[in-house]
């Protein structure tokens, strides 16, 4: 680890490096170390060891100020769910970049299974309120779990103004999209005869 992150120090991909040897130093007030190595770039806080090569993904990430969907995948990875809300709450535009991963066909289901736990502690306030426009632009996947998950989070989020995106869904052709797409109507208010088809 530390030789990677002197290489990026050396290469110019970071500007400095401060290195704390826990053995000797205790950790900075306020830094939650929950396993060591522990690497802060920018704001991306890692934990284990980590290749060089992927040191310096998470560098240009930081520098870009992009990345925050690869670091919450990290998170979710690591059953670190609680954090990812709280990053969520504190930086609500973030969550688009998340909800982006889910019309990925390479996107693992368990890190599928992370974001809809984290929908489900947001349902019904409004940074997941704020997220509507993404997820009905998901509805269109073709990727039919993109297309079912994106359909449940609208329930959840409550919008009357997504019921034309979720409408659509009635007719899918998978039948378990089309049947959450009736249940998401009933959660929207658009009543039981229209979820119904009638």
């Amino acid at each position: 680890m530390l030789d990677g992150l002197t290489r990026l120090v050396k290469d110019g991909r970071l500007a400095r490096l401060e290195v704390v040897n826990l053995s000797v130093a205790a950790a900075a007030p306020g830094d939650q170390l929950r396993s060591v190595p522990w690497t802060r770039l920018g704001p991306f806080e890692l934990t284990g060891a980590i290749p060089a090569a992927e040191l310096a993904q998470w560098a240009e990430r930081a520098a870009t100020g992009e990345g925050w969907a690869a670091y919450y995948a990290h998170l979710i990875e690591q059953r670190r769910l609680e954090e990812v809300e709280r990053l969520v709450r504190e930086r609500p535009g973030t969550l688009a970049d998340l909800l982006d991963l889910l019309g990925h066909t390479d996107t693992p289901m368990a890190l599928r299974i992370g974001i809809s736990a984290l929908i489900e502690g947001l349902a019904g306030g409004p940074i997941l309120a704020a997220a509507v426009p993404v997820l009905v632009q998901l509805t269109l996947s073709n990727l039919s779990q993109a297309r079912a998950d994106a359909c449940h989070f609208l329930g959840l989020a409550g919008d009357a103004a997504a019921i034309p995106a979720v409408r659509r869904l009635l007719g899918d052709e998978q039948p378990d999209v089309a049947e959450i797409a009736r249940e998401t109507l009933v959660l929207l208010g658009a009543g039981q005869a229209e979820a119904e088809g009638g």
